[in-house]
């Protein structure tokens, strides 16, 4: 007997929900890096787990909105929950009820009609036993969780255990995807989220978040290798100038790394070129949305 279906996981940006689903699937679907609001597509990851097949819906970070794009993840964010069959809400053991958490408690109602709702707290491993109960006893005050796990997603610790209850929450019928598939994100969109990540590590404080990166090209080669040709879009001069470097010595390192990693996922050889383009309206550009899986619409 099959079993198949969506677990959408919710949180507070840079709550490790990228970090889970990449543990969950055993490979490097969603981007992972240390500033928040990194995940900006609804990214699936797929997870097998006995007959059942977990199919993972990772959220943007749900926070205050402020600009097109941010409302445009925060309807992406709660339009993923709302499409799965089980929700996952992690919360930071060390950080514990914040006021991003109660935003999100409060709009959990709706969403959990007909649809089971979990707590994750991650990162158990930064606070000590009775700091974890109590934080546990008020988050189920404040909401009828189904259940409660205590996890290190980074570590791994406890995530076998959620991983096999989810495992028994999906509803019966055959698998969603072929069984060796662990995304459903077009390579396109992975290898421009891969060199993204890639610019935030390099840069830090530097990256202005007012940049996207497109895959424009991608062109199989008779010898089993691939070229593909990205841009990175930013918004101002300035901008440009600090993702070259000087003598263009950031973006050959950027991509130096991306490259290696795209011959690491996708077990070939690949030519990866870069360019940076300004274009000072992109937030405002449906087509750019929409590369990156979100609704222009929601942005209104």
């Amino acid at each position: 007997m099959t079993r198949a279906g969506f677990i959408a996981l919710i949180g507070e940006p840079n709550a490790g929900k990228s970090t889970l689903l990449n543990r969950m699937v055993g490979a490097k679907v969603s981007i992972v890096t240390h500033k928040v609001q990194t995940t900006r597509a609804r990214i699936r990851g797929v997870a097998m787990e006995g007959e059942s097949q977990l199919v993972f819906v990772d959220t943007p970070g749900l926070f205050k909105p402020r600009r097109r794009l941010d409302r445009a993840m925060v309807a992406a964010a709660w339009g993923g929950a709302a499409d799965a069959d089980v929700v996952v809400l992690l919360v930071e053991a060390h950080r514990g009820v914040t006021e991003g958490v109660e935003r999100i408690l409060e709009g959990l109602g709706d969403i959990a009609k007909g649809r089971k709702v979990a707590l994750a707290i991650n990162k158990i491993d930064r606070v000590h036993s009775p700091v974890l109960l109590a934080l546990t006893q008020k988050m189920n005050a404040r909401f009828p969780f189904v259940e409660t796990f205590m996890i290190s997603a980074e570590k791994g610790h406890g995530v076998d255990h959620l991983r096999a209850w989810l495992a028994e929450q999906m509803p019966e019928g055959p698998w969603l995807y072929p069984e060796d598939q662990i995304a459903d994100l077009p390579m396109r969109m992975i290898a421009s989220e891969i060199t993204r990540e890639k610019l935030t590590l390099r840069l830090h404080q530097e990256l202005p978040y007012q940049l996207t990166v497109e895959t424009e090209n991608w062109e199989e080669r008779k010898d089993g290798s691939a070229k593909i040709d990205q841009v990175v879009y930013v918004m101002r001069d300035g901008h440009k100038g600090i993702i070259l470097g000087n003598r263009g010595e950031t973006i050959k390192a950027v991509s130096k790394a991306a490259r290696e990693e795209l011959e690491e996922f996708l077990d070939r050889r690949i030519h990866l070129f870069l360019q940076v383009k300004v274009r000072p309206n992109w937030l405002e550009e449906s087509e750019r949305y929409s590369e990156m899986g979100l609704n222009f619409k929601d942005g209104n």
